[in-house]
């Protein structure tokens, strides 16, 4: 009798978490599926028919979405070995013991705490095409031209990867520091008797010991990459043309400005089976025995 009430109890605090979990993301996710085999459309409400594959077989048709594909694809090519490099570098200085270390620790980690709103709308101000930008000013010191930054397609998606990498890095330095300094000592004290420099150290000691650390964020970094829509719906609204339209930029144009929930559905287990195959992928890269 003790043991199911104290079940009971168990049961009774886990509930809150578990009914928002049931009616926020298990729930949509089921009806996401079922709306996806159908042409709901958001303006005609109740109202649909079940049409099958259809829309999955239109998804290999569309050369929109295959665009927003490439582009996501390239966006996360440009940003996830940037900003994991970046973080590894800035973890590894900022582990070091000097004076003002916390302040620069909390320096870098600033811009991951900003709203991705307001970071988006203060950095669309400074690569504006206008030859008074503080992008543009920079470059007049070195005699080079404007560039419109957003509004050259050859340019557009690099800026936001630039942004986004400025915005993120620091959360990706959090997270290896304190990988870092979880690693025994020991290991570096031996290191140094058998004169191993401090590269060497890195090299042969804190990359290997950090797999782990790398492969979680590498799976997340690459999820957050083929998730991103909130700075290029600000900055670029997927343009010039669909030179930045992202593949959740798409979705978002399909299910909320056109109405296509259906197809819109459609694409959003496409992209779910992506991310799938994507982790699976990396997870047989990295080996069983170096991330768990």
């Amino acid at each position: 009798m003790k043991k199911l009430k104290n079940a009971l109890i168990s049961y009774a605090f886990c509930f809150p978490a578990y009914a928002v979990f049931t009616v926020f993301i298990f729930v949509p996710i089921v009806w996401a599926f079922f709306l996806s085999f159908t042409d709901y459309n958001l303006l005609t409400f109740g109202e649909f028919r079940f049409v099958g594959f259809e829309n999955y077989i239109r998804l290999f048709k569309d050369p929109i979405l295959l665009k927003s594909l490439l582009n996501t694809v390239y966006y996360s090519i440009l940003y996830v070995p940037t900003t994991l490099v970046i973080g590894f570098v800035f973890a590894l200085m900022l582990n070091d013991d000097f004076p003002g270390r916390n302040f620069f620790r909390l320096a870098m980690f600033v811009p991951v705490i900003v709203s991705m709103v307001v970071t988006s709308i203060v950095w669309m101000l400074i690569l504006s095409a206008h030859p008074t930008s503080l992008a543009n000013r920079f470059l007049a010191l070195f005699g080079i031209p404007p560039k419109g930054w957003l509004s050259d397609a050859k340019l557009a998606m690099i800026s936001v990867a630039i942004v986004m990498v400025w915005k993120t890095f620091g959360y990706k330095m959090l997270i290896y520091l304190a990988a870092m300094q979880s690693i025994p000592q020991e290991y570096y004290e031996a290191a140094e008797i058998d004169g191993a420099t401090g590269w060497k150290k890195t090299l042969y000691i804190t990359i290997p010991l950090l797999k782990p650390t790398t492969f979680f964020l590498l799976v997340t970094s690459i999820i957050d990459s083929f998730q991103i829509f909130t700075p290029i719906y600000i900055m670029t609204g997927g343009g010039p043309g669909y030179a930045t339209t992202t593949i959740v930029n798409y979705l978002y144009q399909k299910g909320f400005q056109e109405f296509e929930m259906g197809y819109a559905s459609a694409i959003s287990y496409i992209l779910f089976l992506i991310l799938i195959f994507l982790t699976f992928i990396q997870r047989r890269g990295f080996g069983k025995e170096e991330i768990l």
